[in-house]
């Protein structure tokens, strides 16, 4: 009897949260976290928590599309997952496998436009995993309303380091010069890239850390991070709404900050030239048989007014206002989850 209450609650509380939502952050990327604990505290095995795991992975799909996120980046398979026990890496490959060849042929898939794209060193796979990322990849490259990158064999630190590598072979090989270095020479190295820099990154399962996860394309861009307790199988959308709302208010503080900041500039230039204005006129008045009331006339109002009292200019005219000029250099915190 307490469950259809509780569903109404939260159907309630979906709706109150969809309507809080004003600004969908382009490029989400998710830490699927839990999935082991999940299935261990029912009884079961590491390989049941991945695939209810993978099932909620298809509903987040869902939720992308309702509310127009254009690209989404899953953390399926670290390279510290190399280390797990063979008993679970076995059932892992076998179920990627398998997820990546039922995700290229589900007809939702393609009448949503989704593109997948693998980003790693998936070189490392099993053949039968790599043969199914390049079937997913293949039969999804003609669509463009949607981008899913898979990390699989990912690790940040190996991608930066890589990328590092590469840019010292060709400086080193005369194909590149040291001044020529730039952001894009950095990407062009990166694995498969995502298409966008990432705008929130969401990790499930209880650990606040974003654990080597797109350094260069998240901690780069200053995400905003939503850090959740349930587990991977049991995020909600209620959880992905709630991790929504954090990028917004993040970005709601930011643009805040920048208004603020773009205030206090213009408050001190226009403050600057009052003064520089009020210098001259004083010297011109000292100088040339000027009348004093035409010069106060041709003056901006508070430079006017100092004119024609005859006093110097204030001292925060010339520094600008000590307040203003400093408003919003701090940025508000990420919302802490619900």
């Amino acid at each position: 009897m307490l469950d259809r209450p509780r569903d109404l609650i939260e159907r309630a509380y979906r709706r109150h949260l969809h309507r809080e939502i004003e600004d969908v952050p382009t490029h989400v990327a998710i830490i699927q976290d839990g999935n082991r604990r999940y299935a261990r505290e029912r009884g079961d095995d590491a390989p049941d928590g991945h695939r209810a795991g993978a099932a909620t992975t298809e509903r987040v799909l869902d939720w992308c599309a309702d509310l127009g996120v254009a690209e989404l980046t899953l953390y399926a398979f670290s390279t510290e997952n190399f280390e797990r026990p063979d008993e679970e890496l076995g059932p892992l490959f076998d179920l990627l496998e398998d997820k990546l060849r039922d995700f290229a042929d589900a007809d939702r898939v393609h009448e949503q436009g989704v593109r997948v794209r693998a980003i790693g060193d998936v070189d490392r796979l099993p053949e039968r995993v790599r043969d199914a990322v390049a079937y997913a990849e293949r039969r999804t490259a003609d669509n463009d309303r949607f981008t899913l990158n898979v990390a699989l064999a990912y690790g940040g630190r190996t991608e930066l380091l890589d990328a590092a590598r590469a840019i010292a072979r060709d400086v080193d090989a005369g194909d590149l010069h040291p001044d020529d270095v730039d952001v894009e020479t950095v990407e062009d190295r990166l694995y498969d890239r995502p298409v966008r820099d990432v705008d929130l990154i969401v990790r499930t399962g209880g650990d606040e850390r974003t654990s080597n996860f797109l350094p260069w394309h998240a901690n780069g861009n200053e995400a905003a991070v939503y850090f959740c307790a349930p587990y991977w199988p049991e995020f909600s959308e209620v959880e992905f709404l709630r991790a929504i709302r954090t990028y917004q208010s993040r970005e709601e503080s930011w643009r805040r900050a920048r208004a603020e900041r773009a205030v206090a500039l213009v408050r001190a230039v226009a403050e600057v030239e009052i003064a520089e204005a009020h210098a001259v006129a004083g010297r011109l008045r000292d100088r040339l048989p000027i009348d004093a009331d035409a010069l106060a006339a041709a003056l901006p109002g508070d430079a006017q007014r100092r004119t024609e009292a005859g006093d110097d200019p204030a001292p925060e005219a010339v520094a600008g206002d000590a307040s203003g000029s400093s408003a919003g250099e701090t940025q508000a915190e990420p919302e802490s989850a619900d």
